[in-house]
């Protein structure tokens, strides 16, 4: 990405630009997510999309309601994953911008805000479905099902390479890292795999060569990285690597993989599976698809903002297509309407097919879109997706499982919710 451009200008000031707004043909839309710092490649790029995104709909004429047609503006504020950061962000967007919808990456950060949202009833997405609970009916996860999804690559692992028996795996101690931890518990488990070494670090505090010296100690068959960020996934695969690790690995994301193979080698990276695919894909060019031409998309992306595709580049961009759909359906930008239109139909479509309104039994609420995802594989230093693997199959047969997992880790919705003392609605029926 240039140096020089709008997006990234905006984040390295942490500020919204000074823009007039209230105008009739205007409507702002926020995103707030961490644009610098350690997990930047989880909101800048995503941001580029929203851009990509904002500029097609801008030469299509807008967003159009009730016969008029409006201008869609993003209004990025960078929050560096920080809940004070956060908290400005959030305000300054609500209260100068009159946004119509936040766009956020989740976890900690969204914690901090979320009373004041829906407060203020601030139809609001996160990429975290674990953020979701019965006390916020705005929040909604209609793009990523995370972590849920990634069972989907242990359950292919445990198809294709029945060999891989001994797993061991590592999860730093926060928003992100504990229910993906869970759902790795629980699919390893379904899958029959056993966990030798589980390893919980500090985000803050890591020493990756050390993390996977005590990871190694149990002669795993495949290490897991879970959903460690960007950083830390290159720095514990370059440990592998020098430690002479030769089994398979297994990640959430992998972001930059053109950069660990330049760094470690094509054949220690060959197999290498995790979750998100580059959208040049032959076996996304037939899907029915928020964008219709998902390469198109791509190259464009690479074309802007070269060197910057990670696993969000599309995410936001897919929330921002269904939101539109729901909005010109409803003939209104207000959260009760947009919300309305979505769950109506009761089924929508998700970037990688039909997708169904789901959640209750983890989130306490059904505003998470359940559907297939890809298991990806790098072969031969190329991102390629090996299988779409149904979600909701794997929850069906082993939902039980995920459950239990996320009650021993307390990520429960009631459980984070009593952690964080705010007065809850299972407080409420009790009183």
């Amino acid at each position: 990405m240039s140096s020089g451009s709008f997006a990234q200008r905006l984040a390295v000031k942490g500020a919204l630009p000074r823009l007039t707004t209230g105008t009739a043909d205007t409507i702002n839309i926020g995103f707030v997510a961490p644009l610098t710092g350690p997990v930047q490649s989880w909101g800048l790029p995503g941001l580029n999309g929203c851009q990509i995104w904002a500029d097609r709909i801008g030469r299509k004429g807008g967003l159009q309601l009730g016969g008029r047609r409006h201008n869609i503006r993003i209004l990025p504020y960078d929050c560096r994953y920080d809940p004070k950061l956060a908290r400005e962000g959030v305000r300054k967007l609500v209260q100068e911008h009159d946004v119509k919808l936040i766009l956020s990456l989740g976890g900690d950060t969204l914690s901090a805000v979320m009373d004041y949202l829906t407060d203020r009833k601030i139809l609001t997405a996160t990429l975290l479905p674990s953020d979701l609970s019965p006390d916020t009916p705005y929040l909604i996860a209609p793009s990523e099902l995370h972590p849920i999804y990634n069972v989907t690559g242990v359950d292919w692992l445990s198809r294709s390479r029945p060999e891989i028996r001994r797993v061991a795996l590592c999860s730093q101690t926060d928003a992100l890292g504990l229910p993906s931890l869970a759902t790795y518990r629980a699919a390893f488990d379904a899958a029959g795999i056993e966990v030798v070494k589980e390893i919980r670090y500090d985000p803050d505090a890591a020493d990756a060569g050390a993390i996977v010296a005590a990871m190694l100690a149990d002669h795993p068959d495949m290490l897991c990285w879970c959903t460690s960020y960007t950083p830390m996934v290159h720095a514990l695969t370059e440990a592998a690597h020098a430690a002479g690790f030769t089994g398979q690995l297994l990640s959430c994301t992998l972001d930059a993989y053109p950069r660990l193979v330049a760094r470690t080698s094509r054949t220690f990276m060959e197999g290498f599976v995790f979750q998100f695919p580059d959208f040049d894909d032959p076996a996304l060019a037939e899907k029915a698809f928020f964008f219709n031409r998902p390469k198109d998309f791509y190259d464009e992306y690479q074309r802007r903002f070269p060197d910057s595709w990670s696993a969000v580049s599309w995410e936001y961009a897919a929330i921002l297509d269904i939101w539109h759909t729901a909005a010109e359906r409803a003939g209104s930008v207000t959260s009760i309407s947009v919300l309305a239109a979505m769950k109506q139909s009761g089924a929508v479509m998700h970037a990688f097919g039909p997708a169904a309104w789901w959640g209750a039994e983890i989130f306490g609420i059904d505003n998470a879109l359940v559907g297939d995802w890809p298991v990806v594989r790098l072969t031969d230093g190329k991102a390629r997706i090996v299988e779409f693997g149904s979600i909701p199959d794997w929850l069906a047969e082993h939902g039980p499982r995920l459950k239990a997992q996320m009650i021993e880790l307390g990520q429960m919705w009631d459980q984070r919710q009593a952690r964080a003392g705010s007065k809850t609605a299972l407080a409420r029926r009790s009183l």
